[in-house]
């Protein structure tokens, strides 16, 4: 029983491995990820690449998935009380950290034809557990407004504060630091509007 479970745990690391391996390549730029490629990078043979995944279409479902996983690693408590001038800055350094770590991975699910539903469904939970945060951190501004107005200033809030608009400032030459500065001024002038 225990070498059948120690085959079973090395089986999980190598997996995990050669995952991370394409997570890797992804975030270093890599727009294709022959096995060979992956295989050398997770220090295994091709062979054990399409042993552990049935095809490498599998493997970046895996891949993707896993860096999904990782996000909640990411994200910590944020204020919901307090100055609006610190909660802000406090949701944007941790929006701004993230989208620009998730940028390497949303570009690959962007490039993919047909993304699986696992990956759809972990990229729309993803949002929505976004969104749900952004209402906590800003429920004081958002509270103070109903029916439309509300809905229209959250809508307005999300989209200045997901991938959308971060790859939209990177992609015009905005360092990652002026990325930050204009996603924290603008939801600073939209949440002025309920004063």
């Amino acid at each position: 029983m225990a070498a059948v479970d120690g085959r079973t745990e090395r089986g999980r690391q190598t997996r995990e491995r050669i995952a991370d391996a394409l997570l890797a390549l992804l975030d270093e730029g890599a727009t294709e990820f022959p096995a060979e490629k992956v295989a050398a990078h997770a220090g295994v043979s091709r062979r054990s690449v399409f042993h552990h995944f049935a095809d490498m279409a599998q493997l970046v479902d895996t891949a993707i998935t896993r860096r999904l996983e990782q996000l909640a690693e990411q994200i910590r408590p944020l204020p919901t009380t307090g100055p609006r001038a610190v909660r802000v800055a406090a949701l944007v350094e941790q929006r701004a950290r993230i989208l620009e770590w998730m940028t390497p991975t949303r570009l690959a699910v962007l490039r993919l034809d047909h993304p699986s539903p696992r990956i759809s469904q972990a990229w729309d939970e993803a949002f929505a557990e976004g969104r749900r945060r952004l209402e906590a951190v800003l429920g004081q501004e958002l509270d103070s407004l109903t029916g439309s107005p509300r809905t229209d200033l959250l809508n307005g809030l999300d989209a200045v504060t997901t991938w959308g608009a971060w790859h939209h400032w990177r992609t015009t030459g905005l360092s990652p630091e002026e990325a930050r500065r204009a996603m924290e001024a603008t939801v600073l002038t939209l949440l002025a509007s309920v004063d």
